[in-house]
């Protein structure tokens, strides 16, 4: 096998970052509609041919896009389970319900604040920011949309909450892997990453609220009134219908694994359908007589494809409406399209050969920090997963740490307030386009407001040329 340089190792990464930027100029936001996938595509394309060039066996490079792709089958099964999850949210009057009482108890000025905090909470429960964005998140943001503050803003309050939560949580995937790969325990890396997690999320929250302090308390009462009144006028409302998410998150918080939490939240939300909303289920059928088979069809129907009720409000009609199972096929077509380009980049040796190229440049505490998190995020960038921003810098950069006379918590902390919180920034990560899909609202829309996301690898970057809590080997 031939040695590669680091040009031939980044030149697919540059012709990616070309292709994606004449994407946006072209198409803008319909950017994701199949022009990224093709992009990163050629990209991979690109990859394998430098590959095999450098003396890569192609049955070698094929059986690491298949491990890459294999890699996020859980993902992939996770979406399809959502999207029927939100269906039968829909259709039973769960999500209609946490909006008509969300709009009658949240302020508009504290709106942001207490959705990131109830995400945060809801995630740190549960340790899953995606189940959380997934149910709570849905809600919040329809209350938002009625509020009539911009999407971008409610998914950037929701997002910032749930990976505070995520990243903090002893139940998370991701809080037990950076430790792991560092070589230190999880309380320990927990209770280090405090230090730059908690000040980050104070920081969040007051910007947040210095941005709802602009907003008008009583802007939008006769609005709200408005949709209060079209929901009650469509659905039956009942506090009862709480009773299936609150399902949901205490069989997340006893550890029950996503996919048979959100199957039984799916089912339960066809159940209700049918016991609480009965006029609906007849109307979205079209089948008069036959109430069974009426039932089936309207939430076999919700589960798969799309379903928009009308209302006499035209403001919640945009919110009452889903894309069932059938809606999050072009972001899975995303996901697996990303995960052929990082399986090629990986397999080819191409990533690690960019990453020890740029660590020899680091020499300070500060610098070393520095390198590690750019590190992460190159790998959210390039391989487009959250794990692999994880596992391969953490494999990478232990010895280094050692070497420098840094305790592995220091690792640790970097990998997550790099690699886990950065994931879902990027459109064509597996985290960005789930999160994009889930909640409806573009990535680079949400980008901007993400601030726990954006401050996270800022600060420990800083901790790291300040020597603040840098924790020494005896």
């Amino acid at each position: 096998m031939k040695q590669q340089s680091f040009v031939s190792a980044l030149t697919p990464i540059i012709f990616l970052i070309g292709l994606l930027s004449l994407n946006v100029f072209l198409y803008g936001d319909n950017a994701l509609g199949g022009a990224n996938q093709l992009a990163l595509l050629l990209a991979a394309s690109l990859a394998a041919i430098i590959g095999v060039r450098n003396g890569f066996n192609w049955k070698e490079i094929l059986n690491g896009v298949s491990k890459s792709i294999s890699s996020t089958t859980p993902a992939i099964l996770i979406l399809l389970l959502i999207g029927s999850l939100a269906g039968t949210w829909l259709i039973s009057g769960i999500v209609p319900t946490m909006i008509y009482y969300g709009l009658q108890i949240i302020s508009p000025k504290i709106f942001l604040v207490a959705a990131c905090i109830i995400c945060a909470i809801v995630s740190l429960a549960s340790g899953s920011s995606w189940s959380t964005i997934a149910t709570v998140g849905i809600a919040l943001l329809g209350i938002g949309n009625a509020l009539e503050i911009s999407e971008g803003l409610v998914a950037g309050a929701i997002i910032s909450g749930a990976y505070f939560g995520d990243k903090m949580s002893p139940l998370s995937d991701t809080t037990n892997l950076a430790p792991a790969m560092a070589g230190t325990d999880l309380f320990t890396h927990i209770r280090y990453m405090m230090y730059t997690t908690v000040p980050t999320f104070i920081i969040t929250l007051i910007i947040f609220l210095v941005v709802g302090l602009s907003f008008e308390n009583d802007q939008n009462i006769d609005s709200v009134n408005n949709l209060l009144s079209a929901i009650e006028n469509r659905f039956v409302i009942s506090p009862w219908l709480f009773l299936v998410p609150i399902g949901v998150l205490i069989l997340i918080i006893k550890k029950t694994p996503a996919l048979p939490s959100l199957l039984a939240g799916t089912l339960l939300g066809g159940i209700f359908a049918i016991i609480f909303q009965p006029q609906l289920i007849v109307e979205l059928s079209g089948i008069e007589g036959n109430f069974i088979q009426s039932s089936y069809v309207t939430v076999i129907n919700a589960m798969g494809g799309e379903t928009t009720i009308e209302t006499s409000n035209t403001v919640i009609n945009d919110l009452l409406s889903t894309g069932g199972m059938y809606g999050m096929l072009n972001t899975i077509w995303l996901i697996i399209c990303a995960m052929c380009f990082g399986g090629v980049m990986e397999s080819t040796g191409k990533l690690q050969k960019i990453s020890s190229s740029i660590i020899q440049y680091a020499e300070n505490t500060g610098s070393v920090i520095a390198t590690t998190a750019c590190t992460c995020i190159f790998f959210n960038l390039t391989a487009s997963d959250q794990y692999l921003s994880i596992v391969v810098p953490g494999r990478m950069y232990a010895d280094t740490f050692k070497e420098k006379g840094l305790a592995p918590e220091n690792l640790s902390r970097t990998l997550e307030d790099s690699g886990t919180v950065t994931s879902v920034l990027i459109p064509w990560n597996t985290c960005g386009a789930t999160q994009s899909a889930i909640l409806g609202v573009a990535t680079l829309s949400y980008l901007p407001y993400c601030f726990f996301n954006i401050i996270s690898p800022l600060m420990t970057i800083t901790y790291g040329y300040l020597g603040l809590k840098i924790k020494r080997l005896k």
